[in-house]
C-alpha cells in the first residue's frame, strides 16, 4: 500500500493513470470522464497557481460549489501546495456564507457559476466552468504559470490540512480545524489491506461534507471509481446506479429513503451492481432498513457514525464475528479508543460518547474558548450512546437541544432568533418532530406581537427567504403564550407534548 504524506496527493502513481477516476455528472456539460491522469494534472495545476498568485503555507482557499470534479481536483490541489482549503455550504445563507469567508481569512474563493454572486466583492474568485479572467480552466492552464510536474509540500507536524465548518451547541458556525495526518490515518486505517479498486463509488452527498469527502478521498487513495452526482435527487441517483453498475453507496438515511418511495422506477431498475450501501450522519428507522432489506436484497447495509472533528472511523465489526444488529452503529474500532460517561461523570453502559484517535481535530478556528477535549485528550462528542451486552453501540440523542433532519443540524435558537425577527412575532420556539423521511423535522410555536395575527403561510415563506430551507418550520401553531419550566425558561419538553397531541388530533 503506498504510504501518503500530503492529504492532497492521493493517487497511486504506480497504477494505471488511464484508468477513470471520477464519472462527473454534474457541470455544464455531463457526463464527464475524468482519469486519474486528468485528475492529477487538474490538481497539479490548482496548486501552481495558487503559489504563483503569491499564496504563503497555511493560507486559506475556499470552496463554494455543488459537486462537480473540478471541486475534488481544487480541494487536492489547495492542500499539495501547502495552503488549507475550506469547503463551504453553499445552502448557507449569503450572510453565513460571508462569515464563514472572514472568520477563515480566506484568500481566495473557487466557486461555480450558480454561486459567484454569494462571494463577497471584495474577495478575489476563480469559478468552475466560467469564462475570462476569472475561468478556472484559464487559472490551472499553462502559460504565466510554468508546466510540469509538482512536488506537493510535505506538512510539518499536526499542520492543518482543511477547516470544515460545523455547527456548535450555539448554532454559530466554527471551524473544524483538522491536520494532514490524522485524516491520511482516515484514508489508510479505512484502505486497510483490502483492494478496493473494482469499487464505483456513487457519491451524491455534498462534498462540504465529512460524509461525501471521506468517501472520496477513500476512492482515490483505493484507485476505484467515483461516480458524482452534482446533488441528490432520487430519481437520478437511481438511474446512476443502473447506468455506471454502482457498487457502494453512500448517504445520509434520508436519501435512501426518498429512493426508496420511487417504488414504480426502483421495479424497472437493475440495482444488482449494489454490494455495499453505508449510511451515516443521522439515526436510522427498522422501517428503513427492513425497506432497503427488501429493495437491495444483495446489499450490505451499514448502520455507520462519525463526527467531523474526529472523523468516520469510530466503530466496526464484532472481533467475535457476531451480526451487527440493524439499529446499532457498530462496536468500538480496534484503533480508536471509546467511553461513554454518564450524567455523574462515570463510566457507564449509556452516556455521552467520549474518543479518541489520530483524527481529532487540533482544536476550532478563532474559538480558543471551544475545547471540547478531556485533559487526557478524548474529544467529547456531545452524543449519548448505549452499549449492549456484546459491546454493540447504539446512538440515543444529543445532550444539547439540536436535532438532525436530513443530515443537516438544526439548532432550534437559530431558528428562532430567525423566526423573532418576524414584525409580527413576540416569541418563537422550535421543537423537532418525527418524520419518516427527514428522521425529524422541525415545528414553531409563535406568540404574536400584540395585535397581530400572522399566518402559518407567512411565518413559513418568512423562513425559507432567511434560512436554509431545511430549518423552515414544517408546521406553525400560535399559542398566548409559550409554557415555562421551573427555572422560568421555556419548557421545551412540555411543546414537543403538545405538538404530538395536536399532530394527534
Amino acid at each position: 500500500m503506498a504510504e501518503f504524506t500530503n492529504l492532497g496527493d492521493l493517487i497511486n502513481r504506480d497504477r494505471d493513470q488511464d484508468k477513470v477516476a471520477i464519472i462527473d455528472l454534474g457541470g455544464e456539460t455531463a457526463p464527464r470522464e475524468f482519469t486519474f491522469a486528468a485528475l492529477d494534472a487538474l490538481a497539479q495545476g490548482t496548486a501552481r497557481a495558487l503559489l504563483a498568485r503569491g499564496l504563503a503555507r497555511g493560507e486559506r482557499v475556499a470552496i463554494l460549489s455543488a459537486n462537480r470534479a473540478e471541486y475534488l481536483a481544487a480541494y487536492y490541489g489547495i492542500m499539495r501546495a501547502g495552503l488549507i482549503a475550506v469547503p463551504v455550504n453553499f445552502k448557507f445563507p449569503r450572510a453565513t456564507i460571508g462569515f464563514i469567508l472572514r472568520d477563515s481569512n480566506a484568500r481566495l474563493v473557487l466557486c461555480d457559476s450558480p454561486r459567484r454572486a454569494d462571494c463577497p466583492a471584495d474577495l478575489p474568485a476563480i469559478v468552475f466552468g466560467g469564462a475570462g479572467d476569472e475561468a478556472f480552466d484559464r487559472f490551472v492552464a499553462p502559460g504565466p504559470v510554468a508546466p510540469g510536474p509538482f512536488a506537493a509540500v510535505t506538512p510539518r507536524g499536526d499542520q492543518p490540512a482543511m477547516f470544515l465548518y460545523t455547527s456548535g451547541s450555539t448554532g454559530q458556525p466554527k471551524g473544524v480545524v483538522l491536520s494532514h495526518q490524522g485524516q491520511i490515518w482516515v484514508v489508510e486505517t479505512r484502505l486497510g489491506t483490502e483492494d478496493l479498486s473494482h469499487h464505483r463509488y456513487l457519491i451524491a452527498a455534498p462534498l462540504y461534507h465529512m460524509n461525501a469527502l471521506a468517501l472520496s478521498k477513500l476512492a482515490c487513495a483505493a484507485h476505484a471509481t467515483i461516480v458524482l452526482l452534482p446533488q441528490f435527487v432520487a430519481r437520478d441517483y437511481i438511474a446512476a446506479i443502473e447506468r455506471y453498475r454502482c457498487t457502494w453507496l453512500t448517504a445520509v438515511p434520508p436519501m435512501i429513503a426518498m429512493m426508496l418511495r420511487e417504488t414504480e422506477l426502483l421495479a424497472r431498475t437493475d440495482l444488482s451492481s449494489v454490494a455495499y450501501v453505508r449510511m451515516g450522519s443521522a439515526p436510522v428507522s427498522a422501517s428503513l432498513m427492513a425497506s432497503l432489506a427488501r429493495a437491495l436484497p444483495h446489499a450490505k447495509a451499514t448502520n455507520a457514525y462519525g463526527t467531523t472533528e474526529a472523523g468516520p472511523v469510530v466503530f466496526g465489526p464484532h472481533p467475535k464475528g457476531l451480526q451487527q444488529p440493524v439499529l446499532s452503529v457498530g462496536y468500538p474500532h480496534p484503533k480508536v479508543t471509546l467511553r461513554l460517561i454518564d450524567e455523574e461523570g462515570r463510566a457507564a453502559d449509556q452516556g455521552v460518547l467520549e474518543m479518541k484517535c489520530p483524527a481529532v481535530m487540533l482544536g476550532y478556528h478563532n474559538r480558543p474558548a471551544l475545547h471540547p477535549l478531556t485533559q487526557d485528550g478524548f474529544y467529547i462528542t456531545g452524543d449519548v450512546l448505549r452499549r449492549d451486552a456484546d459491546g454493540f453501540h447504539y446512538f440515543v440523542g444529543r445532550t444539547d437541544d439540536m436535532f438532525v433532519s436530513g443530515g443537516e443540524n438544526i439548532y432550534p435558537g437559530d431558528v428562532e432568533r430567525m423566526l423573532e425577527r418576524h414584525v409580527d412575532v413576540a416569541q418563537a420556539c422550535v421543537v423537532p418532530i418525527a418524520d419518516e423521511i427527514k428522521g425529524e423535522k422541525p415545528v414553531a410555536f409563535i406568540v404574536a406581537q400584540p395585535g397581530r395575527a400572522p399566518t402559518e403561510a407567512e411565518i413559513k415563506a418568512f423562513a425559507l427567504a432567511n434560512a436554509p430551507a431545511y430549518q423552515h418550520p414544517r408546521l406553525v401553531w400560535l399559542l398566548d403564550r409559550l409554557p415555562l419550566a421551573s427555572t422560568n425558561k421555556v419548557d421545551r419538553a412540555e411543546l414537543i407534548r403538545l405538538a404530538a397531541a395536536k399532530l394527534a388530533q
